[in-house]
């Protein structure tokens, strides 16, 4: 095996996070072919000095001018160009060495950085799915007139992307994305007694707080399809899910002749990084592989819809198409944070959701200004849902 011996620049956005730093990992395994240009980070000032320190970025970000000041405090930040908010952001994701930019910021707040990228002509690998769901057109038509590539780091599309790599378009009966099925896929109570603790218990997966939520309502998935409408240019209704709880097959496509062509891994992040930075050579990995020496069961079954609506509401988004989107996701940040703040039940946020979905017109954006007053919109309107639905104050 060759490959160019260029040295690719990175800039991450979302570097404290679980992706960033699992980014950061694989970087660190290839230190002479990667280069850190950019490092974007919110609150976690201490992580983000000891990944400073190592690899002397160009521009970093943090969320405001407390966190900078903080910063300066425990790394020395001479020569680094620090920026706050979404214009540091801006500035991390389109710094002038970046060959590609990782989007790994969770929620909207990578929308505008991930967008300006790609306006940019940087390469985007993107894990942060809320981007594509909220302005998935917007995002394929700037790298269009770009050039840039946007490369899947979730395990779920990474998967698709190398299922299909070489497939002609007419070929593809249906894109098949696999869900853990979460913590409660088999539970026996009533989904309203579940606790934040509960919920942040994935039975495969060790990721942020927010996606766990995610993937216990089953959003995650509903946000994933989405995310692979825009990728992949395959209409909704071409797009299935299937629980597999081993978690062993990524993903799955199923071809106009009838045979699936399945991509399986062990559950490390790390793999789909290497894959979306590296793309379009294969590199040696530092991870070790499958192991077949040992028995492996892999089981399939429906998701419930009943039980976990979530998955319906990102599915009606889409076919409504517009700023539903955006709603979809804004009212569901909101409503997670809220479960995760232990002001509201577990059920309390698909309730939120359908409540806010219900109230939406959804527009054409034409801009990403039109997301964005439609992502701002939604959080008010969710706020105001989520107010109702609070659980009463234990008494005294």
């Amino acid at each position: 095996m060759s490959h160019s011996q260029e040295r690719r620049a990175v800039s991450v956005l979302g570097c404290t996070g679980s992706v960033g730093v699992n980014v950061l990992k694989v970087v660190e395994a290839f230190p002479e072919r990667f280069e850190v240009v950019g490092l974007a980070a919110g609150r976690n000032v201490h992580v983000l000095a000891k990944q400073v320190s190592r690899h002397r970025p160009r521009v970093i970000s943090v969320a405001d001018a407390a966190c900078r000041e903080e910063l300066g405090r425990l790394v020395d930040l001479t020569g680094i160009e620090v920026g706050i908010g979404t214009e540091g952001m801006v500035a991390v994701a389109t710094v002038e060495p970046a060959r590609i930019v990782v989007a790994s910021a969770v929620g909207a707040v990578g929308l505008l950085p991930t967008y300006r990228a790609l306006q940019a002509g940087k390469d985007v690998a993107l894990a942060n799915k809320e981007t594509l769901v909220m302005a998935g057109e917007l995002m394929r038509a700037a790298a269009a007139a770009t050039g840039a590539r946007l490369l899947p780091i979730d395990s779920e599309h990474c998967a698709l992307h190398q299922c299909l790599a070489g497939r002609e378009a007419a070929s593809v009966k249906r894109l098949l994305l696999t869900a853990s099925g979460g913590p409660f896929r088999t539970w026996k109570g009533s989904l309203d007694e579940v606790r934040p603790e509960d919920a942040l218990k994935h039975p495969t997966w060790n990721m942020g707080r927010k996606i766990t939520i995610d993937s216990a309502t089953l959003m995650n998935k509903g946000l994933e399809v989405i995310e692979a409408r825009w990728l992949f240019d395959v209409p909704a209704e071409r797009i299935d899910v299937v629980v597999h709880p081993q978690s062993i097959i990524h993903s799955m496509v199923e071809f106009v002749d009838g045979t699936v062509l399945a991509q399986l891994g062990p559950t490390d992040m790390r793999l789909p990084i290497q894959y979306a930075l590296t793309y379009p050579e294969v590199w040696p990995s530092t991870i070790p592989g499958m192991d077949f020496s040992h028995a492996l069961s892999l089981t399939f079954e429906p998701p419930d819809h009943e039980r976990f609506p979530a998955l319906g509401l990102a599915r009606r988004a889409l076919q409504q198409g517009g700023t539903q989107p955006a709603a979809l996701n804004a009212a569901n940040e909101e409503a997670v944070a809220a479960f995760l703040d232990g002001a509201v039940p577990f059920t309390a946020i698909a309730d939120t959701v359908r409540a806010v979905m219900d109230a939406h017109a959804p527009d054409h954006p034409s801009r990403i200004e039109d997301v964005l007053a439609a992502d701002a919109w939604a959080r008010e309107r969710a706020r105001d849902e989520l107010s109702r639905r609070a659980r009463p104050a234990p008494r005294a």
